[in-house]
């Protein structure tokens, strides 16, 4: 059974007319008939009620020409797939991001996976010396990491921290906080062998302060954790409020503006570029 058969018994059942449905597939009306006898041949069952004209279908034939139009669909739905593979990415996409760049990572990996239907992404938290060993090695093809000069980067958003406080703390009422005040907080922050942390760091000791976490953490989700019992205040990334927004009972509170806050951004940086038909360095 050919699908060319089936197109030939679609067009018979909507022209209605041997004639007419050999001229709409651009074959002789002799070609026509034979090519719907072989498939009855083929199928054991008559398809069409003959007599000097065309009459009707059969019930096998209308049971058939019900499978000809899902099995002529089929092939449109596969000629299509096969098209957009053929104008677009395939292959496998290996991102390395910082872990306080993971809650925002589906901000980016949605809309191209969207795109890129064909390309599987595979995402690995990883700290920014390990990005920048696994962009050099060529084992990654693009990271989240923070701007630096040695990689092509494209800069996401400008990164800035907000406290997260219990709502019953005093500085929970302010409209903005001094970075003397938060860091006489009970805090909860990341562990120094972050960067993030060591840009927090960098911050308080240009206001002329240095904190003094009761808990350090070395994952977003645990500071996240800890930060819910309302015990404990925390300066966080903005973006971080939008995978896992604010616990009950706690307060985000702006801080005043850093001077010379470095390195405060997210860079998609690459030493690769994703070709067309595969992921390439």
């Amino acid at each position: 059974m050919l699908l060319r058969q089936l197109e030939y018994l679609v067009a018979l059942a909507r022209e209605r007319h041997f004639a007419r449905a050999a001229q709409a597939c651009h074959v002789s009306q002799p070609s026509l008939s034979a090519a719907i006898s072989k498939l009855e041949r083929e199928l054991g069952v008559p398809i069409v009620s003959r007599g000097r004209r065309f009459e009707a279908l059969t019930p096998e034939g209308e049971r058939v020409l019900l499978w000809a139009h899902r099995m002529l669909a089929d092939r449109d739905a596969l000629r299509q797939d096969l098209s957009r593979m053929r104008a677009s990415l395939s292959g496998v996409l290996r991102i390395g991001a910082i872990p306080t760049a993971l809650p925002v990572a589906p901000l980016l990996t949605a809309p191209f996976c969207e795109r890129h239907p064909h390309v599987r992404v595979t995402l690995e938290s990883l700290s920014s010396q390990e990005i920048t060993r696994g962009l050099d090695e060529f084992e990654l093809d693009i990271a989240m990491t923070y701007v630096d000069d040695s990689v092509r980067a494209m800069p996401l958003y400008e990164e800035r921290y907000v406290l997260l406080t219990p709502a019953d703390e005093e500085i929970a009422s302010r409209p903005v906080a001094r970075w003397a005040d938060v860091a006489a907080l009970p805090l909860c922050l990341l562990t120094s062998k972050m960067r993030n942390r060591r840009i927090l760091d960098s911050v308080f000791a240009d206001a002329g302060v240095q904190p003094v976490p009761v808990i350090e953490a070395d994952a977003v989700a645990t500071l996240w954790a800890h930060v819910a019992t309302r015990k404990w205040s925390s300066v966080i990334a903005h973006a971080w409020l939008q995978m896992f927004g604010t616990p009950e009972g706690m307060r985000v509170v702006r801080i005043e503006d850093p001077s010379g806050c470095r390195g405060s951004g997210w860079s998609w940086g690459s030493r690769r570029r994703c070709r067309r038909g595969r992921c390439s360095g």
